[in-house]
């Protein structure tokens, strides 16, 4: 498909913070961000040949500067080979930090894959990385592992967090905690997720959204045969509502689930007291899209997955022209608030897509004239050129500014992108500066309704006074 002329691509909106190389390189599910108790996020990253490397930035001499530093996870031999790593904090009111890491170790005439899942049940130390690498549980698998990611499931007790494992056995396995005995343990996948059984391959990558306000999820995989499921599930009775699936024709490296603004359809939530028909239950639910990435073809994108199933199909131009697509992410990085799609390429390319859809204004492309042609479609907003091939990305605060980095993984090393600081103190006080009317308004009405009741009026330093002082401080 023939996508917008490149006079619409507009420059990268990211500058380059920092670079880490790594000691050997990393693959597809080598990147893992969670979020630090205090807020904002960390890296940990892991190399092929057994190092794991946690990458924060840090206050150091009245300044935020990165730092990257090895982990010592114990039992991981040093003639590992790593293959997947996640972290996550366990689900509220239960506290600390769960690390899972899969390796092979090579035992001479045959290769050994284990699961190691650190975490620290010591109090104080629940959060403490360096504490944590020294509590191991060691489990030796039956399988060749490939990604490892975490799941909330819902239970009668409460929310509780889990690991979701593929293996080339054409299984995902699920391991569980067990409070009780201080350890996580392997447990039938079918009872938490009854759409993870019969795979007719072996799973690449999995993706799972709780709805919100719902006892309903979606969950989306990819197979190395190009197969591609998604599933509606209610946890509650653990039954699958719907599920829908299209065969490609090579292997699938990522699905992700995500929302985009609706194109003029109606929100349903509140507007009768009848019970709804199924169409409109999907819309209260929300409209989910299915982004779909494969090794060999076009990066597609199937809108709307809970109404239209997998049959409204869009392709994301030149996506297959820069070798083929290993990872991507789904972010708000001109603060729009529009997600766009990022794709990373074996082909060192970085590329970013922005959504046509009715009624989302798009600047660009109606000064062009091709608003119509595009509407319903993506376009190629801006790239960016790398060294050497991506592999993964995570776009997360590092910096617990409030603004987002991308982390992007080569097979070089960590690269560390920032927001422009000009362009996005530009936005800043755009926005700043169309507060200021919106204040003057509320202070103006606030001071009528005073009056008009007979009380008081505003006196100097009030919240809406302070707010506007702020504001005018901030602009100046």
């Amino acid at each position: 498909m023939d996508g917008p002329p490149r006079s619409l691509r507009g420059p990268c909106p990211f500058v380059e913070d920092s670079f880490s190389r790594l000691s050997s390189q990393s693959n597809i599910y080598g990147l893992s961000a969670f979020p630090k108790p205090k807020g904002g996020c960390d890296l940990l990253t892991a190399t092929l040949k057994g190092k794991v490397i946690c990458f924060r930035y840090q206050s150091l001499r009245q300044k935020i500067r990165p730092v990257a530093k090895e982990v010592q996870f114990t039992y991981i031999p040093v003639d590992a080979e790593i293959v997947s790593l996640d972290a996550f904090n366990k689900s509220p009111p239960k506290r600390g930090l769960v690390v899972g890491i899969t390796f092979i170790k090579d035992s001479g005439d045959k290769a050994s894959p284990f699961l190691n899942i650190y975490c620290d049940y010591e109090p104080g130390s629940e959060y403490n990385l360096d504490s944590i690498a020294q509590s191991c549980l060691n489990l030796e698998l039956q399988f060749t592992p490939f990604q490892l990611c975490h799941v909330e499931v819902q239970e009668e007790s409460g929310c509780e967090t889990v690991f979701l494992l593929s293996g080339h056995d054409h299984q995902i396995h699920l391991y569980k905690e067990n409070e009780t005995l201080h350890q996580f343990e392997e447990q039938p996948v079918e009872f938490f997720f009854p759409e993870l059984t019969n795979l007719p391959s072996h799973v690449l990558w999995l993706d799972v959204v709780n709805i919100p306000d719902s006892t309903q999820r979606l969950t989306a995989f990819g197979c190395q045969n190009g197969f591609v499921r998604v599933s509606h599930v209610d946890q509650k009775s653990k039954v699958v509502l719907q599920s829908w699936h299209v065969q490609q024709d090579g292997p699938i490296s990522t699905v992700l689930l995500f929302r985009l603004p609706s194109d003029g359809r109606a929100d349903t939530r509140g507007s009768s007291t009848v019970d709804p028909c199924p169409g409109e239950v999907q819309a209260c639910l929300g409209n989910y899209d299915l982004l779909v990435t494969s090794a060999i073809e076009l990066s597609v994108v199937y809108r709307d997955v809970l109404r239209k199933g997998l049959d409204d199909q869009v392709t994301l131009p030149e996506s297959d022209q820069y070798d083929s697509v290993l990872c991507a992410t789904v972010a708000d990085v001109d603060f729009d608030g529009i997600k766009e799609i990022l794709l990373a390429t074996y082909g060192q390319e970085l590329l970013c897509y922005k959504s046509c859809l009715g009624g989302i204004p798009d600047p660009e492309a109606v000064e062009s004239g091709l608003a119509s042609r595009l509407r319903g479609e993506f376009r190629l907003l801006w790239q960016r050129s790398f060294q050497s091939p991506l592999l993964s990305m995570a776009y997360v605060d590092l910096t617990c500014d409030g603004v987002c980095e991308l982390a992007v993984e080569s097979l070089k090393g960590l690269h560390i992108l920032q927001h422009s600081l000009t362009s996005t103190a530009a936005l800043v006080t755009e926005r700043l500066r169309c507060r200021i009317p919106l204040l003057d308004n509320q202070g103006s009405g606030e001071r009528a309704e005073t009056e008009a009741g007979g009380h008081l009026p505003e006196s100097p330093g009030t919240v809406t006074e302070i707010d506007r002082e702020q504001t005018a401080e901030c602009i100046g």
